[in-house]
C-alpha cells in the first residue's frame, strides 16, 4: 500500500494495537471530522464514539493530526490503489474503463462514508494547510494522474482525439467532486431531486462524445 513517508505514523504504534480497534477509532474519527469538522472533533469525543477510552485513542495516534492521516491511508488511499489496479489490467477500451472508474467512484466513495472527506478538506484547507497539502499530494495528485493515463491510452490507440490529458482528467474529476461535496451540504435542502446515476451518466456521455475521434 502506498504511504506517503512524510505523513506516516510510526510503524511501532501499529505492532502495538490489538487487531480491530485501530480501525474502529480511525472509523469513528471518519464520522465525526465530517459531521463536527476537524477543528470540531476532539480525540474525548473519537474515544467516546469508538467507545474506547481516551487512553486508547492516545497509545495508537498521538494526536488528532496523526489520525487524520492514518485514515487516508488506511481509507482512501486503497481506493486510488484499487482504481490504478484496473487501469492496468483493463484489456478494453479507454472509454469502457472510464465508466468503470466513474461507476466505482459512485459505488466506493459517493455510497459510503468517504463522501464526506472531499468537503471536509475543502472547508478546513485555510485553516489546517499541512492536512489539505497531505490529501493533494497523497490522493488528488495521484488520482489525476490516474485518469490522466487513461485518456493517454485512448489517445494513443486512435480512440481519442489529441487533448490535454491532464486537464482533461479535470475536467472529468471535477464533476465527481462536486457531487461529493453537494450530497454532503445542499442536497438534503434542494426540493428537487438529484439523481446522481443520471448525473453521472450525462457526465459520461458529454465527455465521451466530446473526446472520441470520429472518422
Amino acid at each position: 500500500m502506498f504511504k506517503n513517508p512524510k505523513y506516516s505514523c510510526p510503524v511501532v504504534r501499529w505492532q502495538r494495537r490489538k487487531e480491530a480497534r485501530p480501525g474502529e477509532i480511525i472509523d469513528a474519527a471518519l464520522e465525526l471530522f465530517c459531521e463536527k469538522g476537524f477543528a470540531g472533533t476532539r480525540m474525548d469525543d473519537v474515544a467516546r464514539r469508538a467507545g474506547v477510552t481516551k487512553g486508547t485513542v492516545y497509545l495508537y495516534f498521538k494526536n488528532k493530526e496523526a489520525l487524520f492521516y492514518a485514515l487516508v491511508n488506511e481509507m482512501v488511499v486503497p481506493q486510488v490503489e484499487r482504481a490504478e489496479n484496473m487501469i492496468t489490467n483493463h484489456a478494453g477500451s479507454a472509454a469502457s474503463l472510464i465508466e468503470v472508474l466513474i461507476q466505482q467512484w459512485q459505488q466506493n466513495i459517493i455510497k459510503t462514508k468517504l463522501s464526506g472527506i472531499p468537503k471536509l478538506i475543502i472547508s478546513e484547507s485555510g485553516n489546517f494547510p499541512e492536512l489539505a497539502k497531505f490529501y493533494i499530494e497523497t490522493v488528488i495528485q495521484r488520482g489525476r494522474k490516474m485518469m490522466a493515463r487513461v485518456i493517454e491510452k485512448g489517445i494513443e490507440r486512435g480512440e481519442f482525439i489529441k487533448c490535454d490529458a491532464d486537464y482533461v482528467s479535470r475536467v472529468l474529476l471535477a464533476p465527481m467532486v462536486f457531487t461529493a461535496i453537494w450530497e454532503r451540504s445542499l442536497a438534503s435542502l434542494d426540493n428537487e431531486t438529484y439523481d446522481v446515476e443520471k448525473f453521472f451518466k450525462i457526465q459520461l456521455e458529454i465527455m465521451l462524445h466530446g473526446l472520441t475521434k470520429t472518422n
